[in-house]
């Protein structure tokens, strides 16, 4: 009895420290309430920010230069790089680069190319997805409390870099209430996988290019946000995050990192989403850049992957794949053509780069390309920039004059026999530089010892 007493006076005691909670909690402000509910969780409360925008920022190009790339030289690279690919265990990383670069509005009149909405739908409708890799492999999408999240690393399937899918997509032209497909979750839209991906950032990422390139095309006028544990977080700190770091750090030799913060500059000229001494550190460090490719042009046109070595690399051509200097020369390229000609190298070394990569890529025919589709596309974006177009705008009106009669008839762009500048190597993939190796190259004074800051950093390239 004595236990049975004790045990009702426990429920009762109980019942009201519970009471009494709930009667506190009632006479609590909105804000003081997510607070309480913070601190039970053990999890900041995530309030996705307003995006007020429903299509996505576009960063047009400045020039148009025939000189760099004429008609029929832009119409043999883009003929190349037409997303032709395979459907079964079609590659993410493929279709979000073919995407990025032909835009949501590309259509063809050769049967077997994928159009932009085709690719646009292979990436955000989960079914689209299954009938190219089967049950077995898991979806590229995932459906989360806080939004639509994509599987990305290494992984069967899987996009290869986080928040590319994201980036791709914008780029694109993909609106913010375009629908999105995922397992468990049919009526979501691409603002979900914004709110995901915001949710999910984190400064000390390896790769924070994509992030920030997504984010200064959806974001403005607002500069501020809150993450998934609830840390502040703004336009400049992703700016230096760019700037950390040797310059060799980062996807593709470094060189996305500069596209992104051409990209943030540009955006900053009509939203200011950078302070001013943030805006200047940036500039300084384009003009670096800038005076690092006047000194590391080989004399056939080309810019060395290794191209943040300086002069050395010239001196001292770096041990690396030849298809790494089109990754080197068609990204620098890319970035150029957004940039303001004070942030250039002479015009003419512009033109010379233009030279080697044109050759490059029209000596080599669509299968070839195909083998490494992903830094081509690079170069067909590049070039189309560099004439104050797109893609899938040139195309359009090429073909209108240049109509497809079908294989073995009239090919729908001109054929360019020169000789092969350089072969790149068969399906290369992501390669990671291994601690040994990295210390190996420090013991020889190739780069600098790795810092606090860098010890997440590797260079990278695009996976195959």
């Amino acid at each position: 009895m004595k236990l049975a007493g004790k045990f009702v006076g426990f429920v009762l005691v109980q019942v009201i420290v519970i009471g009494v909670l709930a009667a506190s909690v009632a006479t609590l402000s909105p804000r003081q309430t997510e607070r309480v509910a913070e601190v039970v969780s053990a999890r900041p409360k995530f309030t996705p920010v307003q995006i007020e925008r429903k299509t996505p920022l576009e960063v047009k190009p400045l020039y148009d230069d025939p000189e760099v790339v004429s008609d029929e030289e832009l119409a043999a690279v883009l003929f190349r790089v037409q997303p032709k690919f395979s459907a079964k265990n079609l590659k993410p990383n493929f279709v979000e680069h073919a995407l990025r670069t032909w835009r949501v509005s590309a259509t063809f009149q050769e049967p077997g190319v994928m159009s932009g909405e085709e690719m646009r739908d292979f990436l955000l409708n989960y079914a689209r997805f299954a009938m190219s890799w089967g049950p077995e492999i898991d979806s590229l999408l995932e459906s989360r409390e806080t939004g639509i999240y994509v599987r990305w690393g290494r992984d069967t399937g899987a996009s290869v870099h986080h928040d590319h899918t994201l980036a791709c997509l914008t780029e694109a032209g993909v609106p913010l209430d375009n629908p999105v497909q995922a397992p468990g979750r049919q009526n979501a839209t691409l603002k979900n996988m914004v709110e995901q991906a915001l949710y999910d950032f984190r400064l000390d990422e390896r790769e924070t290019e994509w992030s920030a390139m997504a984010f200064g095309l959806w974001l403005p006028p607002v500069t501020t946000w809150t993450n998934g544990e609830g840390r502040e977080l703004n336009f400049d700190l992703i700016a230096k995050r760019q700037l950390r770091g040797h310059r060799q750090f980062g996807v593709c030799g470094g060189t996305h990192r500069v596209y992104s913060l051409m990209m943030l500059l540009r955006i900053n000229e009509k939203f200011p989403i950078l302070t001013e001494p943030v805006r200047a550190e940036v500039y300084a460090h384009l003009e670096g850049v800038r005076d690092t490719l006047k000194v590391t042009q080989f004399p056939d046109g080309h810019w060395p992957y290794n191209w943040p070595d300086g002069a050395d690399a010239v001196e001292h051509p770096g041990d690396h794949e030849s298809y790494r200097d089109v990754i080197a020369t068609g990204h620098h390229l890319e970035w150029l053509a957004i940039a303001p000609e004070d942030l250039h190298p002479p015009r003419e070394m512009i033109r010379k780069a233009a030279r080697w990569i044109i050759d490059d890529t029209t000596a080599k025919s669509r299968e070839k390309i195909q083998e490494s589709f992903t830094f081509y596309s690079h170069v067909g974006n590049a070039l189309a920039l560099w004439r104050n177009t797109s893609p899938p705008e040139f195309w359009h009106e090429w073909e209108k004059k240049h109509p497809y009669e079908g294989k073995g008839k009239k090919k729908p762009a001109p054929e360019k026999p020169t000789t092969p500048v350089n072969e790149p190597e068969k399906n290369p993939t992501e390669i990671e530089v291994s601690p040994e190796s990295e210390a190996a190259a420090e013991a020889e004074g190739k780069k600098p010892a790795a810092t606090p800051e860098a010890e997440n950093e590797k260079p990278t390239d695009d996976s195959q």
